[in-house]
């Protein structure tokens, strides 16, 4: 995996000045190798810190409709539940130490980015309301934590959404999930020459341009590109029929590359046994079923799309029309998503 060239934004960075007087708190705690537990206990702690209003307006019943009301393209827009900006510095340290138990370092620092481009896009590219920043992303606890029955928990805003549902400590599902950004290569200012998702085209992009012949015709989904993903929040199943180039019709090398691609966006996120329990599930379906397919030019600065369809996931990718730098993804696990292969 690549290195962000620049620094980028820290957990202390992001409590600001308030950090110095946490002391341990402002430091992330060590992640565990089976961090499920530790997702009730951490939510149970960021509840007990909230006032009633505020525990009011971050959690939902399990069965309430925002469960499945995920949407991470909010602009400058408030996502449902109790945004960070609406947090004391105590609450979001604990907000943040529940993100820990769900996400690798990888993880955390790519969310971290998404968060820190609000900043970007408000100061060096206008774009959106003044009001867009860092802390407009929001923590939600569907259900109540408790070790046998139904809950979850969302992190959500502009370009990022980090699901996990849960019967008791097992994780369920990690889906729908998405990180997605702009301008995903920084160009210019303070942070000139941050890369957030420094893989996802790159590697796309190399694939496509190895495939030759019947494989390349078979990958191939349309010349243009769709200029967005299409498996949008309330459309996960807009996509049925499995198109492209099969994995097992790729030579070695083009079968590794699409292995790649397939963990950086379905394990390389996840941490411990959530992050084993994923490659588990890839690895236990026909993986050489697999189907990369492509639409549109392979030249920089031209809209591109791509999409990885298994038996159990789908994943998506595209640079939007007329936008090379805004970069869109999306993950579901067909038959894990929300949870329902558990809960009906």
């Amino acid at each position: 995996m690549q290195t962000l060239p620049v620094p980028t934004l820290t957990r202390r960075h992001l409590l600001g000045s308030a950090a110095a007087g946490l002391g341990a708190l402002a430091v992330a705690p060590a992640r565990a190798a089976t961090p499920e537990p530790e997702m009730r206990e951490r939510a149970t702690r960021w509840l007990a810190l909230l006032s009633e209003p505020q525990r009011d307006t971050a959690t939902f019943g399990f069965d309430h409709r925002t469960r499945r009301r995920w949407n991470y393209m909010l602009g400058s827009a408030f996502a449902e539940g109790l945004a960070l900006e609406n947090m004391t510095s105590e609450q979001k340290d604990a907000a943040l130490d529940l993100l820990d138990t769900g996400l690798s370092n990888y993880g955390v620092e790519t969310a971290m980015n998404i968060m820190l481009q609000q900043d970007i896009l408000r100061d060096e590219w206008g774009k959106g309301s003044s009001a867009r920043n860092r802390e407009r992303f929001s923590l939600m606890i569907f259900g109540e934590p408790s070790p046998t029955g139904p809950w979850g928990w969302r992190w959500e805003g502009h370009h990022l959404t980090i699901s996990f549902t849960l019967l008791g400590d097992e994780v369920i599902a990690q889906t729908p999930k998405a990180f997605s950004s702009e301008p995903n290569t920084v160009p210019s200012g303070p942070h000139k020459g941050l890369v957030v998702l420094p893989e996802n085209e790159v590697l796309g992009r190399a694939l496509f341009a190895d495939l030759k012949g019947a494989s390349r015709t078979a990958a191939l989904l349309r010349e243009s590109s769709y200029g967005n993903i299409i498996a949008k929040p309330g459309r996960e199943d807009r996509i049925e029929k499995r198109e492209g180039v099969a994995l097992g019709d790729l030579s070695t090398s083009q079968a590794d590359l699409l292995r790649r691609l397939i963990a950086l966006y379905t394990s390389d996120h996840l941490t411990g046994t959530l992050r084993d329990a994923q490659e588990a599930n890839v690895a236990a379906e026909d993986v050489s079923a697999i189907r990369f397919g492509w639409a549109g030019p392979n030249e920089a600065e031209q809209s591109m799309y791509y999409r990885i369809h298994g038996e159990s996931f789908l994943i998506e990718f595209a640079t939007l029309r007329n936008q090379p730098l805004h970069h869109h993804t999306i993950v579901h696990d067909l038959q894990r998503n929300f949870g329902d292969h558990r809960l009906g």
